[in-house]
């Protein structure tokens, strides 16, 4: 494999002098059989070979259009207005120079002499492109009445473990991005925010492997981008969504999007209500063991776990802002936008607890109830103006975020002994966290062949959390503590991306220093730190077209993954009697190096290799603490090694059957030691996906989608095989304007967790259930005009803090 690695490389080495194509630019006018230009004209850049859409543009008010670097190959462009009939452009080559089509003349439809029709086109689910999968969640028959968290689920080579830890190909460390910005949450935390937020919500997801320079340098796994729906049709509009779903609890969620677009000005609006319950149930058997000795490793005491957790889960989500087109090339625009999410459990715990060396036998009952609450309000202002010069576009964003999240957890664990007094236990947590971010953007082109990208950003985070622990209604200072942290990120990069015919480079650099203080009240396990530090970032990539069908590229990167500011947080917080979670303030970031190769066939095939070393890596653990207890904490080990073979293949088996598959086969080998423990543990696993989409007519389609996960190996945690089956329907109603959709998720109820931990003088076995089968029925209504614009809205800078912040 490494001859063959090395031979390609030097192939694309070697085309460095080659006459090749280059991403150009296409453009023409779109006009009416009678000469007249058609504005906001739906233009359509499609592959010549199948059809597939590529992208999508719009006229504007003299009906040009334009596609930015198009890639080579060969295509076919459509162009659709209300009341026209679509008109297809001849089969074109994108061969290294810009591309003038001929005038595109709409007939008048005869269908609209007395009447409007609608022109639909409708996007493929899942697309491929050289450096990242999009997922086209919008119109999705699976979308209907789910989560975020439940689409990301399904989406390739995208894993989500059973402390809801997001993974993509097998690798932890994920970037995910909510229109441009990150949230600031990770673990269970981003999870809960994830179900919060319905997939009806979702325009599309981007997987980036392996991103360049220009975005923050956190995400050793690489990014996951969630891009919102955005409405751009002129007047007043909007969309109404409602869902019902039955699992083991009802499930409600309801929304509405409201969008008023005149001229210059566009206003836009949200809101989304979710009334959700789950159940998780959870069994656990764990072995304690004395040291290794001459005579074998003797056990000492075992416990078993019976964990049954009804969920309840209400939470308002907003937003609104405006675009003003302060002239024809700059934009203001500003965002506001805000989540209310409450969650309460009430959990029931029966335990029995084996001392085998005293040959003695303990019984308890347990019930654990809490209240969470999240609030935040988050704001952006953005500033965006083109330009152009003889050689191609310029380009200069500015951003300013900031947002404030809130949280407050109160737990109450009441524990019932056989033959003993009664415990109670409460906590009360209350935190802030303020994250205040400016970043700006230039792009330059420096000739038809080379331009440069150039950027800053400086963040500012403040946390503060205070604890509060009460043993049978009296406060216990032992346990309480108040934890403050503040961090201080500048940063800056520099990307050059040079083009010629058939054949791309790019190379990039960025530099982040880092300013960190953590304090407590109470340095009862750990002590403050402060931590100050500078890296850089380098990235670089070429990509060679080989005659017609086969395209290669090869990728490297530095990247980073900073603990989360959760992570670092000491508190103490009981899971039960036997079991506390706790952050460590001693984490240090990982770091990885990256490398990919990918074979791209027929720009829709394609197999690629990838390599990642990473020091330091984090990983959660459940480890001994005494002879009958765990913590569950984060933890760095000392070397992560990752090899993986993607393959991707859209297949269209019929007109009216598509297929996308994913498979992932990867290795992945850790070593450090945990709890006295040394681990140089590794295994192979295999990631696979299956999506298939049909279309019947008469406004009829469906879905059906099935995952695969062989056994892993996550540092201490070995998981057992496990996949899901999930489909739906739904019919358009109305001339499109209303759909209604049916659909299953986890048909055979197969997505369940079974995973074994093991040290050198303890092992844990858990099976945890989710309440992942559930049917959902949902209804959507679009109303108002249908008149396209292509107005853009963009995102904000405070990405990567926002990410970090509740993890």
């Amino acid at each position: 494999m490494k001859a063959g690695c090395w031979l390609l490389a030097l192939r694309l080495t070697g085309a460095l002098a080659a006459q090749a194509q280059a991403p150009v630019d296409v453009h023409g006018t779109v006009q009416s059989a009678a000469g007249a230009p058609i504005e906001f004209a739906t233009v359509t850049l499609h592959r010549a070979t199948d059809s597939t859409v590529v992208k999508t543009e719009f006229s504007d008010p003299k009906g040009h259009f334009q596609f930015e670097r198009a890639a080579n190959g060969r295509y076919l462009v459509s162009a659709a207005q209300v009341g026209f009939v679509r008109q297809w452009s001849p089969p074109f080559e994108v061969a290294g120079q810009a591309v003038a089509l001929p005038v595109l003349a709409l007939a008048t439809s005869a269908a609209t002499a007395l009447k409007e029709v609608m022109v639909v086109g409708q996007k493929p689910l899942y697309e491929h492109e050289a450096d990242r999968t999009i997922v086209n969640v919008e119109g999705s028959t699976l979308a209907a009445g789910n989560t975020s968290l439940d689409i990301l689920r399904r989406s390739p080579g995208v894993t989500v473990d059973g402390n809801d830890n997001l993974a993509l190909r097998g690798k932890q460390g994920v970037l995910v991005l909510i229109d441009g910005k990150r949230q600031p949450m990770t673990g269970a935390e981003l999870a809960d925010y994830l179900r919060a937020l319905p997939a009806d919500q979702l325009k599309s997801l981007e997987l980036i492997t392996n991103p360049p320079a220009k975005y923050d340098a956190q995400g050793g796994a690489g990014i996951i981008a969630i891009n919102l729906k955005k409405d751009q049709r002129l007047g007043t509009n909007g969309t109404l969504n409602l869902s019902y779903a039955r699992g083991a609890f009802n499930r409600y969620t309801g929304g509405l999007s409201l969008n008023h677009r005149r001229q210059n000005l566009n206003l836009f609006g949200s809101y989304n209500y979710s009334d959700r319950s789950f159940l998780n149930l959870l069994t656990i058997h764990r072995d304690f063991y004395s040291r290794l000795t001459a005579t074998g490793r003797p056990l000492t005491g075992t416990s078993d776990q019976d964990n049954r957790s009804p969920i309840t889960l209400h939470s308002h989500s907003w937003r609104g802002g405006l675009d003003y087109n302060l002239s024809e090339n700059t934009t203001l625009g500003a965002v506001v936008s805000g989540l209310d999410n409450r969650n309460a459990t009430a959990g029931t715990n029966q335990t029995v607890l084996n001392d085998l060396l005293r040959g003695r036998e303990q019984r308890y009952n347990a019930t654990n109830t809490s209240q969470n609450q999240l609030d935040n309000v988050a704001g952006n202002l953005n500033l965006r103006r083109t330009f152009t010069n003889a050689f191609g576009p310029q380009e200069l964003t500015a951003d300013a975020d900031y947002a404030r999240y809130r949280s407050n957890r109160n737990q109450l664990l009441r524990t019932y002994f056989v033959g003993e007094p009664d415990l109670a236990n409460r906590l009360d947590q209350n935190g802030l966290l303020v994250i205040q971010s400016v970043k700006i953007d230039y792009l330059q082109a420096l000739s038809k062949q080379l331009r440069v990208e150039l950027g800053a950003k400086s963040s500012l985070v403040t946390a503060d959390n205070d604890l509060k622990y009460f043993n049978d209604a009296r406060l216990d200072l032992s346990r309480s503590n108040r934890f403050r942290y503040d961090e201080n990120i500048n940063a800056g990069y520099v990307n050059l991306n040079y083009s010629q015919p058939r054949l791309t480079l790019q190379a990039g650099l960025r530099g982040e220093q880092t300013n960190a203080v953590g304090k407590q009240d109470r340095e009862v396990e750990y002590q403050d730190f402060q931590r100050n530090y500078f890296q850089l970032f380098p990235s670089a990539s070429i990509k060679r077209q080989v005659g017609d069908n086969h395209e290669l590229a090869l990728s490297l990167s530095r990247r980073i993954d900073r603990p989360g500011y959760g992570q670092l947080n000491p508190f103490r917080q009981l899971i039960d009697r036997t079991t506390s979670g706790s952050g460590n303030p001693n984490l240090l970031p990982q770091t990885s190096y990256n490398v990919e190769l990918t074979h791209t066939f027929k720009q829709k095939y394609s197999a690629g290799l990838s390599y990642s070393r990473t020091s330091d890596p984090l990983l959660g653990v459940v480890q001994p603490e005494t002879d009958s207890t765990v913590l569950s904490t984060f933890r760095n080990l000392t070397r992560q090694h990752y090899y993986a073979l993607t393959l991707t293949a859209p297949v269209d088996i019929t007109p009216w059957w598509k297929t996308f598959n994913n498979a992932v086969l990867y290795y992945n080998r850790f070593s450090g030691a945990v709890a006295g423990t040394n681990l140089d543990r590794g295994g192979v696993a295999v990631t696979l996906t299956s999506n298939h989409t049909f279309t019947f007519g008469k406004g009829w389609s469906a879905e059906l989608s099935g995952s695969y996960e062989s056994r892993q190996v996550d540092g201490f945690f070995v998981q057992r095989p496990n996949g899901e089956v999930s489909g739906g329907a739904q019919k358009s109603l109305w001339e499109r304007k209303a759909t209604l959709k049916l659909a299953v998720t986890d048909l055979f109820f197969t997505r369940t967790g079974r995973v074994t931990s093991t040290y050198d003088n303890y092992v844990e076995r858990f099976y945890q259930r989710r309440d992942s089968r559930f049917m959902t029925l949902s209804f959507s209504y679009r109303f108002g005009n249908d008149k396209l614009t292509p107005t853009r809205r963009r995102g904000g800078g405070a990405e990567d803090e926002k990410r970090r912040a509740g993890s």
